[in-house]
Parts: C-alpha cells; structure tokens; sequence
C-alpha cells in the first residue's frame, strides 16, 4: 500500500506582528539625535522603568526631540498606518497620539521584560547600535516573548510547528538591531533588551502610539 499525501491547509491565526523597516537619511538624523540626547543626559538624572543601569529620559521627548526626532516620528506613523485596519480589513484613518523617551545603554546596562500599557502599537528607533550591528557578539539584542506564554513548549519541548518562526514557539526571539532600524510591535507584546557588552554606547528612542 502506497503513503497516501493529504492536501492541506494552513491558516496561521492570531499572528503577532513584528515591522522592521529602515529610516531614509538615518546617518545625518542619527548625528542630530545622539548630540540632543547626550546633552539631555548631562542635566537630567533619568527615570527608572524597564532599565537596569543605563540612562532613560523623561517620557516627553516629543517635545525637545527636535526636527531630526519629528522625521523618526513620522516614520512610526507611517508604519503603523500601513499596519492597522478595521476588523472588516479596510484602512483605518486614525489620528496618533506619540510619546517617547531615549535610552542610552552602556556596558552591564539591559531592559528587563515589559509591556507598553495604554498604547495600541510600541517600537524602538536605534540611534547608535553600539557595534552590536556588526558585532552580535557585543549583546544588546532586543528580544521578545511568545504572548502564549511557555505553554506551547511544556509537554514536548523538542518539537514545533512546521513553518517560519516555529523555534520561538513556547520560547522567546531575538532581534539584532543596527543604527537606522525602526521596529514596531504591539505594545501588550513582552519584550526585553539584553545586557550590552560594548565600550561605546547603545543609544535608542522608545515610543507609543495611542489613540
């Protein structure tokens, strides 16, 4: 008897999305950024949220980000645009509401693991990757949580799904960044930042999109 092939077919249901797309001009705005947030971080002792060492400036950086933050802004906009639409699938015209703060990461510095409560999408823009775009072996990847928790990966760890992203199911995954990377994900989504191992400085834009 012959292995009958069955025809199948796949939905993949409740995705979660992770955009990355890269800023134009990044170099000459990346320049402007870094010299307003370092000189922001002489005079301002910082916040402590998520960080663990490093510096993290207040969340209002929308209002003294200047021109160059207002281009990355518009870039997060624009993402999230193309990201969202009504639950009959059409586009939806929706007026952002933005907050944002910088991180500056030097060597120990991390993220530990949270959410963006009160925002429909969050996202980073990098600055200065600190060498690791180069140099994975410098840490500071971004990292997040399957949103299903370990649950998928309790009875039989040494199995997944077939088809792309099936190694993170039940686990995490991690992004390696590099300076002019935006990404954008949903802001319920666990992520993290893992600890930078560099001598240079691991500079980022955190941000919100709300309604």
């Amino acid at each position: 008897m012959t292995k009958t092939e069955l025809k199948a077919d796949i939905l993949k249901l409740f995705s979660t999305p992770l955009v990355m797309a890269e800023v134009p001009a990044a170099d000459k705005i990346n320049l402007a950024l870094t010299d307003i947030i370092l000189t922001r971080a002489e005079s301002d002792p910082g916040t402590q949220h998520s960080n663990l060492g490093g510096w993290q400036s207040t969340w209002d950086m929308q209002d003294w980000g200047g021109p160059s933050l207002r281009k990355v802004l518009q870039a997060a906009r624009s993402l999230a645009d193309s990201m969202t639409v009504s639950r009959e699938g059409k586009p939806a015209k929706v007026r952002w509401k933005i907050n944002c703060w910088a991180n500056v990461n030097r060597s120990g510095a991390a993220n530990e693991f949270h959410t963006h409560p009160g925002a429909f999408w969050s996202g980073s823009y990098y600055v200065d990757d600190g060498g690791i775009g180069e140099n994975p072996s410098l840490g500071g990847a971004f990292e997040v949580q399957d949103p299903l928790g370990v649950a998928p990966a309790m009875y039989a760890p040494m199995l997944t799904f077939a088809g792309p992203g099936g190694a993170s199911v039940g686990a995490s995954y991690t992004l390696q960044p590099h300076s002019g990377m935006i990404i954008l994900f949903p802001s319920w989504l666990q992520h993290a930042v893992r600890p930078y191992r560099g001598e240079k400085m691991r500079i980022s834009i955190a941000f919100n999109l709300s309604l």
